[in-house]
């Protein structure tokens, strides 16, 4: 089996006990050689500043490529591209283009009267710019405010002729969903690279909750095994199993590329990495 490329997600920490979960979390995947790892904002914006500090540390103590995530809400274009020369200061090279979720009590995103108005005008404004790298988001099902899966796959299309050369998709529970969506970004002319996203249950109540608002389908088999799973004390051992099993499936497809949502919580996605082959011996072995 082909030994994948890796990348991680982290979230600012908005509290000290956060704060030490982040730095073990990067002081765990370091070792692992991840092509690079992604910084969130918070919901509408709300933890930019943690965001901004969090990828200044990342990047100067750990060594590693951060693609900071950079959002159209709330913000000013010309605010929005304040931080853009800040993470630019600070050697950040690659930034990940979102719209961005509403702020919280909003339900739906209204654009910033003086701000750019999707993430298709962010991305615009970054390629002309022309000193990043710029990755997007994907939806391999519709997103919530889509009115079906084709128009995210030409969306996606309108990103990646607006300059992002990458996508990172939203989490899925089966390797068939993800797959799909690719025949469909491939028909529909996209070239850009789609990595799948992929997020290591660490509760599954909370997967649950996250698949509810972000519009990820759940297999009536996946709900079935969880279940049973909770029942008899085995969440975590099922959890790393099926992670590792949609992994697998994925490189048999052709993946040569995964995003893992650590939530700051590294253990098991290191496992599962451990389990695809990928160890701090074995990068250190295809590096020689």
């Amino acid at each position: 089996m082909t030994t994948p490329n890796v990348s991680f997600e982290f979230f600012p920490p908005q509290s000290l006990d956060a704060s030490f979960r982040l730095w073990e979390t990067a002081q765990v995947l370091a070792p692992l050689k991840p092509g690079f790892v992604s910084v969130t904002y918070g919901a509408g914006g709300t933890t930019r500043k943690l965001t901004h500090e969090a990828v200044a540390t990342i990047h100067k103590h750990y060594g590693l490529n951060v693609a900071a995530h950079l959002t159209c809400v709330d913000a000013t274009r010309a605010e929005t591209m304040e931080i853009v020369n800040s993470y630019a200061e600070v050697g950040v090279t690659e930034i990940v283009a979102l719209r961005g979720d509403p702020p919280k009590g909003a339900a739906r995103f209204t654009p910033h009267p003086e701000g750019f108005a999707s993430s298709v005008e962010l991305i615009e404004a970054l390629a002309e710019d022309g000193r990043f790298t710029i990755r997007c988001g994907a939806y391999p099902e519709p997103h919530p405010e889509a009115a079906d899966a084709l128009a995210d796959v030409r969306w996606l299309k309108r990103k990646c002729d607006a300059g992002a050369t990458s996508a990172i998709t939203q989490f899925f529970f089966e390797a068939d969903t993800f797959f799909r969506f690719r025949d469909a970004c491939v028909k529909e002319g996209i070239t850009a690279k789609i990595i799948p996203g992929i997020l290591p249950i660490q509760s599954w109540k909370g997967a649950k909750n996250f698949a509810q608002r972000c519009g990820t389908s759940v297999p009536a088999w996946v709900e079935e095994a969880f279940t049973a799973a909770v029942r008899d004390d085995r969440e975590q051992l099922l959890a790393t199993a099926l992670c590792t099993e949609l992994c697998d499936k994925l490189i048999e497809g052709g993946v040569e590329d995964l995003h893992f949502y650590t939530l700051n919580r590294p253990q098991m996605t290191r496992d599962v990495c451990h389990a695809l082959g990928i160890t701090p011996d074995a990068v250190l072995e295809n590096v020689a």
